[in-house]
């Protein structure tokens, strides 16, 4: 039973890493716009894979506000809340209270069921960068780089790649740095989030949301860091509709490239 058990992992995971190869599309983090553009695009049709450093995916939906797990989602993002069948009670001036973790495992799951393949315990280090496009991501084991091993990585090709990795915008800092070249933000690189405001916060974490470099896109907080606007809190709409936006602009990519 013991040698069955695990062959049976082995032999799974191997089909599911070989896989995902190549890909449409390669999502660098696994908070709440990430989840999401992960199942509208597998929803699609198109060959997905989330990569996320840490064992559970989620980013910060799972602690809701100060860890009482509860958070705010608005008017405008409720179609994408009942489509995913999360569970929801109405509050004030067109606001809905949703439980944190139930949401997080929610999005987790409808993603999942669409199609998408979700990698936990992987850091993408580097991007496949081929004549002036991001073409894919270089993974390791987050254990691997967090104690400094020298482990040489894998690489997984990609169609587009998307930043979702939150405040940090690690991919697009990255890209910007190691190659030399200009994002599309005011400054031409990250300029980093500002403080607070939550209405201004959310309008333009969906503005932001878009590609900021040939076969890069950026959605969530990882879209406003870019661009220099202001976090929003534990107030989620933004982050569900951004990533929804970023899903149809990587679509629209993919089928170009078709």
């Amino acid at each position: 039973m013991e040698t069955l058990i695990s062959r049976g992992i082995i032999e799974s995971y191997f089909e599911k890493l070989s896989g995902c190869l190549q890909l449409d599309a390669a999502i660098v983090g696994g908070g709440p716009s990430g989840i999401v553009a992960a199942y509208y695009l597998a929803k699609a049709g198109h060959k997905v894979a989330l990569l996320d450093r840490k064992l559970s995916p989620g980013g910060g939906m799972w602690g809701g506000a100060m860890m009482f797990n509860d958070i705010v989602v608005q008017e405008e993002a409720m179609p994408i809340v009942e489509e995913l069948q999360l569970s929801h009670r109405p509050y004030e001036e067109g606001t809905y209270i949703v439980d944190s973790v139930h949401a997080t495992a929610g999005l987790l799951y409808q993603a999942t069921k669409a199609g998408a393949v979700i990698f936990n315990c992987y850091s993408v280090e580097d991007v496949v960068y081929k004549q002036g496009r991001v073409g894919g991501v270089v993974v390791n084991w987050t254990p691997v780089l967090r104690e400094g091993l020298h482990v040489d990585p894998l690489t997984l090709l990609s169609k587009t790649v998307l930043d979702a990795t939150g405040h940090d915008c690690e991919i697009a800092r990255t890209v910007a740095r190691k190659n030399g070249v200009k994002l599309d933000t005011p400054t031409g690189g990250v300029v980093g989030e500002m403080s607070m405001d939550a209405a201004e916060g959310e309008r333009s974490t969906i503005d932001n949301t878009k590609e900021i470099y040939p076969g890069l896109f950026v959605s969530g907080m990882a879209a406003n860091g870019v661009s220099g606007s202001f976090r929003m809190g534990p107030i989620f709409g933004g982050m569900l509709m951004s990533g929804r936006k970023v899903a149809e602009l990587m679509s629209a990519s993919i089928r170009q490239q078709q």
